[in-house]
């Protein structure tokens, strides 16, 4: 995993936020660690359908 992260903040519903504290419990994972969990899984299942994301292309 990158060592260069980058802070972010979000903003959940307080439903999401209990849920996702409850799973990142249950995958021992810090509430930082699931939520980043979640989001490679999501861009892994977004290029699984539209292909690679390439990122040179995507840079300021």
């Amino acid at each position: 995993m990158a060592t260069n992260k980058v802070a972010l903040q979000v903003r959940l519903d307080e439903k999401v936020h209990a849920k996702l504290r409850i799973v990142a419990e249950e995958e021992v994972r810090s509430l930082n660690s699931q939520i980043e969990y979640f989001v490679i899984k999501g861009i892994q299942k977004y290029e699984q359908e539209n292909g690679i994301i390439s990122i040179n292309t995507h840079e300021k």
